[in-house]
């Protein structure tokens, strides 16, 4: 499973810098997670760091 990023981003930037695979970049309004891609930090953090550094819980588990 993967997380996803929804319509309350505010594009804020802070998501990408916390990502450990890059799996998080810019789409047309907000920002996107790569589902292929995300690890949902597995073998790095113990918690989402999207979801942790989002000022509006727009990162949410699909």
């Amino acid at each position: 499973m993967a997380f996803q990023i929804i319509d309350t981003c505010i594009n804020c930037g802070r998501c990408p810098k916390y990502c450990p695979v890059e799996a998080i970049t810019a789409g047309d309004d907000i920002f996107e997670i790569d589902p292929d891609i995300c690890v949902e930090c597995e073998g790095y953090y113990d918690t989402q760091q999207c979801a942790v550094v989002c000022p509006v819980e727009a990162c949410i588990k699909l």
